[in-house]
């Protein structure tokens, strides 16, 4: 991928070639300046991932741009370049500095699409400040948006395009320091916001787009993390979730309302029918929910705050191990992730792609990850993630689990404080000693290893096969169950969608018992966009 720079000298007005530059300059500046970002994340959550997704979501923007690059001879002209970062980082958005930075870019672009001289780019970052301050449901100082809100104010009176550059970083810069006094947990800390910095590296970058000059540091003398012992951690929601929303302005107005009451740290962007929707809750299946009766949410993201995690990170640290678990339905995600797994959610007829597997295992923020691709066809897409993350240093042991129910059973035997071979022999072992089911519902008329299906009708897959064809869920469940306990079992694991018939879980586990005395059963519930059933044999 490209990343060609502007030639060094003043610009007058930003064109398409600067806009490249300054996105591709933003994202060698944050791969810089990431570690040091991280370390000094303390403000919403302590989590030490503010660099990671303020680079993650500057490399989505970049991309973005790259791609209109490559797609135009012989070059995009600005308003579609300005238009392409900006909906690249909102697809992108990582975390709740990295969603306001999105929105930033976006506010900007709804300006330097009619110009992009000096006075455009003064009128482009009042905007910008704005729009962040009216995506975030409690705005609170001391943060990237009074960061945001003083580099806008600097340079409110326009000017030449290097003039309002400069004074906006400035602005930037002078903010970022006084932060510490405008939040408490900073001061404590000993820190200065590390969104706030961040926003700082992206107007320097854009400073010396302009200027063809480094721009000044965010801070003349660095400032460091006060020792873990004088910097408590703030009590707040066990879980992140992020997801990508369909949806129209009415309906994102009553979600507002709804996750606000629900948590904290809620920041809506976007417009025009797509949004980037960021929370923090205890209860991520409500969250998720939420997002399924605004519209349509996908790249469902859930990240449980462990507390061991995070304070590791709160030093700069990476925590010892995790596990990355994909899963299909919310509630699912939200079992794994109280038992302290990053989890993906796939959707039906939706895998996850590379980069969003490789953007799991970046936010585990762990020296050792396990990854669950729970899925067959998913594995070589695993692979490659796996592949990628090793190449950043990060030590990955992919398990190839082919179902739910095996990361269930792998995640259940996962010890973090095992030695990470013996811990993967052992999540490994229960994932094999699984064999798994799962019943579907034939889309059309087709050819089975079991005869000839109708569309409707009721398929019972074994380890990836159709051996059941039949009418009726339950009865149909029953015969696989048989099937699969003929070869002997201790513990049957059920995983029941939202619309399975209420009384297929309690059937089915009498079923069990009356027939097969000796044999236990679980039963969770898997959510929305889940298959109808999900089978577990160990």
């Amino acid at each position: 991928m490209s990343r060609a720079l502007h030639p060094f000298e003043e610009l007058v007005e930003l064109d398409a070639e600067a806009v490249r530059s300054w996105c591709a300059r933003s994202l060698d500046a944050l791969g810089r300046e990431r570690e040091e970002i991280d370390a000094i994340n303390v403000y919403p959550v302590a989590d030490g991932d503010t660099g990671t997704n303020l680079y993650l979501t500057a490399e989505a923007a970049h991309q973005a741009v790259e791609a209109v690059f490559a797609a135009s001879a012989p070059t995009p002209d600005t308003a579609e370049t300005v238009r392409a970062m900006a909906h690249g980082a909102l697809l992108g958005a990582r975390g709740n500095s990295g969603t306001i930075l999105s929105q930033l870019l976006r506010g900007m672009a709804g300006v330097l699409t009619d110009g992009c001289d000096g006075d455009h780019l003064a009128r482009a970052l009042g905007e910008a400040a704005g729009a962040a301050r009216r995506a975030v449901a409690h705005p609170v100082e001391g943060t990237i948006l009074t960061v945001a809100s003083a580099a806008a104010g600097a340079c409110a009176a326009g000017g030449g395009l290097v003039d309002v550059a400069r004074n906006a970083h400035d602005g930037a810069r002078n903010a970022l320091a006084a932060t510490p006094g405008q939040l408490d947990v900073l001061e404590r800390a000993g820190v200065v916001d590390a969104g706030g910095r961040g926003l700082v590296t992206v107007l320097g970058a854009l400073l010396e787009t302009v200027t063809g000059q480094t721009p000044p540091p965010a801070a003349e003398a660095p400032i460091t993390p006060a020792p873990p012992e004088d910097c408590p951690a703030e009590d707040g929601p066990a879980y992140e979730v992020i997801y990508l929303l369909e949806a129209g302005d009415e309906a994102v107005e009553l979600l507002r309302s709804r996750l606000d009451a629900l948590g904290e740290s809620l920041v809506v962007v976007g417009g025009d029918g797509l949004w980037n929707v960021h929370v923090h809750v205890d209860d991520a299946g409500a969250a998720v929910e939420a997002g399924v009766e605004a519209g349509r949410p996908h790249r469902i993201r859930i990240t449980h705050f462990a507390a061991d995690s995070a304070a590791a990170s709160a030093r700069g640290e990476r925590a010892q191990r995790a596990v990355v678990a994909v899963v299909p339905g919310e509630g699912l995600a939200g079992l794994c992730a109280e038992a302290g797994a990053t989890t993906v959610r796939t959707l039906p007829g939706e895998q996850p792609a590379g980069d969003e597997l490789l953007d799991a295992i970046r936010r585990a923020h762990a020296r050792e990850v396990v990854l669950l691709p729970n899925d067959t066809d998913l594995r070589q897409t695993a692979a490659a993630a796996a592949e990628r993350a090793r190449a950043e240093g990060i030590r990955v042991a992919l398990i190839p689990t082919r179902a739910a129910v095996q990361g269930i059973a792998a995640l259940a035997v996962h010890e973090p404080d095992r030695r990470f071979d013996e811990d993967v022999v052992a999540m490994t072992a229960a994932a094999g000693a699984t064999r798994y089911a799962e019943l579907a519902v034939a889309e059309r008329q087709s050819f089975t290893s079991a005869g000839v299906c109708q569309a409707g009708d009721i398929l019972g897959l074994i380890e990836g096969d159709v051996a059941v064809i039949g009418t009726d869920l339950t009865e149909t469940a029953r015969t696989v169950l048989d099937r699969m306990l003929s070869a002997g079992g201790e513990l049957v694991t059920l995983v029941v969608a939202d619309d399975t018939p209420p009384g297929l879980a309690p059937d089915l586990e009498a079923h069990v018992r009356r027939g097969y005395l000796a044999v236990d059963t679980t039963t969770y519930h898997a959510g929305a966009g889940a298959p109808p059933l999900l089978i577990g044999v160990e």
